[in-house]
């Protein structure tokens, strides 16, 4: 009994063991109380390390979390789904306003394109214009006699002037110095090639190679503009060469005479083309455009002609009492003319009279009873806009605003200027003036004002919608 009792002894303990081990492993609760506070101290240390949040704090915290659970995964697939729409919907406005704005620059250019081929185009920027400083207008002394006519380059760089000294002059816009200057030609030499009589006209050609020059001996050269080089010469006329002008975009050369004739040029080719005859006295200025046409004052005969040099054609003008000294186109349509009885006009091709007309637009000098008017003796235009300058030698250069389809003319400013304004030219920005003066007038010595330089004066045009900017 003893042995039996003996050895079931310790089976019961070790079942005792084995159990109490088994219920101990079973029980959830039962070994994790120590864990969850090491785990309790471990964050209180690290939020002790972090600061003490306020109860706030800690609402907002633990409610952005409930937010952040309670979010499903469809949830957010939807909301992100809206974002990229919204996104893709601004950059589909954005885009197509953008190509609306382009839409409109290009509706505009082409709309102006359309206006200027058919002769139509006036933009409106002489309400811009502000009268210069007087110590901002620059002078370029160089030749010895009155200036008779100038050009500017059609990049704006560059200024070409000649004078009654049968000098040619190339001038930097910008630095005001001589770049090259052509002397005056010697009689009988074979190796010189420039002038030996005044010259009287000058034209460049739309892309700037050419550079064409008359003179009272009846010649007709032709030179290089980069470096002033001679290249040809046309002789043809009967007396001197008082207007040249050069077809926009080819090298088809319009001149003038005092021969009442005009003849045409293709100077690429060193060839004559024609002869047209029409004006009954000199003729005494010349322009034109890209059209296969030129317009003439013709002087004395008291008509502004247009020449349709295909058709072999001309349109007659009449309206001037004097004589018609100069003329120049403000776009296909219409141009500027003035004369000696003072009066300056605006035509349109289509109207045989003119569409505005002021007398006497610079003034009356002599003594009272006897008044003259002074002579316009040059005219411009800013082309296809609403600014017109004239001069004459009353001290001043008028610039005018036209009104609308050109049937008015009223003055802007005037820009004091001492002497006889032989010729003037604006430069194709619009961004300045450029006057070519002297102490006498062009085509003779009826007066001399003494206290005139014989110089080309540069004029800035301010615009006040830059300045304001």
């Amino acid at each position: 009994m003893s042995s039996f009792f003996a050895n079931k002894k310790p089976r019961k303990t070790g079942l005792v063991e084995v159990r109490g081990a088994g219920k101990r492993r079973k029980k959830p609760n039962e070994g994790e109380g120590k864990p969850q506070k090491v785990v309790n101290q471990l964050n209180e240390e690290i939020s002790s390390d972090s600061g003490t949040e306020s109860p706030a704090g800690k609402k907002k915290q633990k409610f952005a979390e409930d937010e952040q659970i309670e979010e499903t995964a469809q949830e957010k697939k939807l909301r992100l789904a809206k974002s990229y729409l919204e996104q893709l919907q601004q950059q589909e406005e954005e885009k197509a306003e953008e190509e609306a704005f382009q839409q409109d620059l290009v509706a505009s250019r082409l709309e102006e394109e359309v206006l200027e081929q058919r002769g139509k185009l006036q933009r409106l920027i002489a309400k811009d214009l502000h009268p210069p400083d007087a110590t901002e207008i620059r002078v370029l002394k160089g030749h010895q006699r009155p200036i008779t006519c100038l050009v500017i380059s059609p990049d704006d760089q560059h200024i070409f002037s000649a004078a009654k000294d049968c000098t040619i002059i190339k001038w930097d816009v910008r630095s005001g110095k001589k770049v090259c200057m052509i002397p005056r030609g010697q009689k009988g030499a074979k190796d010189q090639h420039g002038h030996t009589d005044c010259i009287l006209a000058m034209a460049i050609s739309s892309d700037g190679k050419y550079l064409a020059t008359g003179d009272k001996n009846k010649l007709i050269l032709i030179w290089e503009t980069e470096a002033c080089r001679h290249l040809y010469t046309f002789p043809g006329h009967r007396d001197a060469i008082s207007a040249l002008s050069f077809r926009k975009g080819t090298h088809q050369l319009y001149s003038a005479s005092h021969d009442r004739s005009l003849k045409v040029w293709n100077v690429a080719e060193n060839a004559y083309v024609e002869t047209l005859f029409g004006h009954q006295d000199a003729v005494m200025g010349m322009d034109s455009l890209s059209r296969e046409r030129c317009v003439t004052a013709g002087g004395r005969d008291g008509t502004v002609r247009v020449w349709k040099i295909a058709e072999e054609s001309q349109l007659v003008f009449h309206g001037h009492d004097g004589s018609i000294d100069c003329v120049q186109l403000i776009n296909e349509e219409h141009m500027v003319s003035g004369a000696d009885d003072g009066s300056v006009a605006l035509w349109s091709v289509s109207k045989k009279k003119p569409l505005a007309m002021v007398k006497q637009a610079h003034g009356v000098h002599g003594d009272e009873g006897l008044e003259q008017p002074y002579w316009i003796s040059s005219v411009s235009a800013i082309l296809n806009s609403d600014v017109v300058a004239t001069g004459s030698h009353n001290s001043k250069i008028c610039v005018w605003q036209c009104g609308e389809g050109f049937r008015s003319l009223k003055t802007l400013f005037d820009v004091p200027l001492v002497g006889f304004i032989n010729s003037l030219k604006f430069s194709n920005t619009g961004d300045f003036l450029v006057a070519g003066v002297g102490q006498e007038h062009r085509l003779g010595r009826w007066w001399r004002i003494k206290e005139a330089k014989n110089a080309v004066y540069i004029i800035p045009l301010k615009k006040v919608l830059s300045e304001q900017n």
